[in-house]
Formats: C-alpha cells, sequence, structure tokens
C-alpha cells in the first residue's frame, strides 16, 4: 500500500512558479502511451515501440508529509526529487491526490491546487516522466471535511467523478499523464461499518477506503462495475486518450482462490490495464507469483508498489524475476532521500531503503551508467 513508510517507521522556502515558468526543455518529446493492439503490452502511440513502465511512488516524503502539503512553498524540493528519481532510472512517478485538496465544496474545484497540478503535469514533461495520477485520496482523515463524509453512496459517487472531470481537464493534452488511477485499494464492506475509511491508519494515514456502505441487495460485482463505470464516463467526458485503471489489495495473495474483483469480467471492462499492490512473503516467492498471476487476465499488468517489506530484498527481487513474463511494470517508492542519503542517515530504514534503492535501479531499463550521472 502507499503505508510503506509508515510501516517501516512502525519497525524501527520559495514559491511555486506560474504557470509555464519552466525554461528548460526536456530531452526529448514524450511519446503518448497506448495499449499495444493486442492489449498485452504498453507501446508508444504511433510507432508501436514497447514501453517498460518503472518508476516510484512519490506520495510523501521522509517526514511524512503529502506532496500536497509542500509543494507550493517547497517547489525547488519537488523539481529536485523529479531529477533523482529520473536519475534512479525511472520513468513514470505515481502521485496521490487527496479528494478535499481539489475540491472546497461538492460542486467546487479548488482552481490553486489545480494550477499546481497543471505545472506538476509540466515540470513532468520537462523531465522526461510519466505521471500515474491517483485520486480520492483520505490519506489524513483531518484533511476530510465533514460534508464529504456525511454524503450518502449516490452523492459520493456524483463528487467523486467531479473530483476526475477537474483532474482530466488538467491532464488530458498532455502525453507526460500515463493513467488515471481511480482510487488506492477501494474495497466493498456490505454493512454500515463505522465510516468511509477502513481500519486503523498506519503512520497517520488511512490508504484503504470504501466505495459502498450498504450493498442493499447488489452482489459485489455489481456494486464495483457501477462505481467503475461512473468514474470512467466522468473521465471520458473530458479524456478520451489516456489510460485508465486502479490499484488493488491483490485478495488472491491474502485469500487462494480469490478473484480479481475491480478487474474481473464484471467491473473491468472500461479499466486499461491492472494494477495491483504486491509484497512478496517471506520464505514463498512460489506462493507469492501464483497469486500475481491471478490478475493475468489478458491486459497490461504492472505491479504499483513493490517494496521488500517482508520477504527482504533477495527474495523480493526473486520474485519480480520471476514475475517478468507477464508483468509490464514495476512501482516502487521514493521519500525524497537519495542513496547517500539513505546510507548517512546511519539508521536501519536509511540501510534498507538505500540498498532497495541500488538494486532497483540496477534492473532499470533507463538507468544511466554511473559515469553518466
Amino acid at each position: 500500500m502507499g503505508a510503506v513508510i509508515a510501516r517501516l517507521l512502525l519497525l524501527a522556502s520559495p514559491v511555486l512558479p506560474p504557470s509555464g515558468a519552466f525554461q528548460e526543455a526536456p530531452p526529448a518529446p514524450l511519446p503518448w502511451i497506448a495499449v499495444s493492439p493486442d492489449g498485452s503490452h504498453f507501446v508508444a502511440d504511433g510507432t508501436g515501440e514497447l514501453v517498460p513502465i518503472w518508476g516510484f511512488n512519490y506520495d510523501h516524503d521522509d517526514t511524512g508529509r503529502l506532496l500536497e502539503d509542500y509543494w507550493a512553498d517547497e517547489w525547488p524540493t519537488v523539481v529536485e526529487d523529479f531529477q533523482e528519481m529520473k536519475a534512479l532510472g525511472a520513468n513514470v512517478v505515481r502521485i496521490h491526490l487527496q479528494t478535499a485538496r481539489f475540491l472546497d465544496a461538492p460542486d467546487r474545484p479548488n482552481a490553486d491546487n489545480l494550477r499546481r497540478l497543471a505545472d506538476l503535469v509540466r515540470l513532468a514533461e520537462q523531465t522526461g516522466l510519466y505521471l500515474d495520477l491517483t485520486g480520492l485520496g483520505c490519506y489524513h482523515k483531518q484533511d476530510v471535511p465533514d460534508w464529504y463524509d456525511a454524503l450518502p453512496e449516490a452523492d459520493r459517487w456524483d463528487v467523486q467523478a467531479r473530483f476526475w472531470r477537474a483532474v482530466a481537464k488538467v491532464g488530458k493534452d498532455s502525453p507526460a499523464v500515463f493513467c488515471y488511477d481511480l482510487m488506492n485499494e477501494p474495497v466493498l464492506d456490505g454493512g454500515q461499518g463505522d465510516g468511509w475509511l477502513v481500519g486503523e491508519p498506519l503512520g497517520g494515514k488511512y490508504f484503504v477506503q470504501r466505495i459502498t456502505r450498504d450493498k442493499a441487495g447488489r452482489s459485489g460485482e455489481e456494486v464495483a462495475a457501477s462505481w467503475v463505470r461512473r468514474l470512467t464516463d466522468a473521465i471520458r467526458e473530458v479524456d478520451d486518450r489516456h489510460l485508465i485503471t486502479v490499484g488493488v489489495i491483490p485478495w488472491a495473495h491474502t485469500f487462494p482462490g480469490a478473484k480479481p474483483l475491480f478487474h474481473g469480467p464484471e467491473a473491468g471492462g472500461p479499466l486499461d490495464f491492472v494494477s495491483v499492490h504486491f509484497y512478496p512473503k517471506k520464505d514463498d516467492i512460489d506462493g507469492s507469483l501464483a497469486a500475481l498471476r491471478v490478475y493475468e487476465v489478458g491486459k497490461p499488468l504492472v505491479v504499483e508498489e513493490i517494496f521488500p517489506l517482508h520477504a527482504g530484498l533477495e527474495q523480493t527481487l526473486d520474485f519480480m524475476d520471476g514475475g517478468q513474463d507477464i508483468v509490464d511494470g514495476w512501482i516502487s517508492f521514493y521519500w525524497g532521500k537519495t542513496i547517500e542519503e539513505c546510507n548517512e542517515a546511519g539508521d536501519l530504514k536509511g540501510a534498507i531503503v538505500a540498498s532497495w534503492l541500488e538494486a532497483f535501479r540496477s534492473r532499470s531499463p533507463f538507468a544511466q551508467a554511473p559515469a553518466d550521472r
């Protein structure tokens, strides 16, 4: 989940430039990314050249702040971090956007943050990186307005659709947008529950949300299909080109025999590719790979979160090697510290992150030779 830094912790000022302010040209224009005609891989639109996905979740910094908490006042930090991720071999950066930061009211988008998002898109173009825009976050409970929590399902989905129309209007004309990820790890709940957020916070953040609090006689497949269709239709009203997915918990990893829900035949039709979040189990790489193969459904497959959380570095790399025949992309984590800075920290967390970044960089198809950096 986007909570890896929180789990590790459990273990162990310039102004934003105005739109158009960037001066440096990108190394080369980014081609638009599309799904291959046979539906199996990502390709550069127009040439058909294979495009592997390799990158980082840029979900928060080393202190736990979300990007939206500091991008207005510390823009040079964001620019530097994008350059560092590029040097680490990334071609994709996954960004996490909170609902309430982009909607001031159910029918009123936040113009300031939409402009900042537009600047981020231009930064991606300048740096030669694609963006995986993951939306509808409620990571910081204190940021979730009472009006949003109080909405019944249908009205909440309407607000979510407005969020995506607003975000898609920003991204629709840029090839630097790789995809829209509808929500991080949505789940169903057939009962009323205790609200829309699920579980206890990790590192002060909630990473899992319900899309309903009452299935009202509907099957899980019906609810998931209705929700996916509602949001993808909203995006397609303004953007008919960029890819759409939803990053999911791989329940087949927890419950052998479980089948994909959001990427199943009922709900997955409007989605262009499969995104799953995998932290392989220690000493059970074969079992983890078997669970991964459940999500091979005839579309490109991206492991949108990967980190040696349970299995350790070597076994996690074994998992990646074992899945390379079906996986079209790997996205790990970058929290604003370089390999050198992690090593200088002199603690266990820094050592783990530094070792992983070194290994992840070494496998990137885009990594520069050390002499070139």
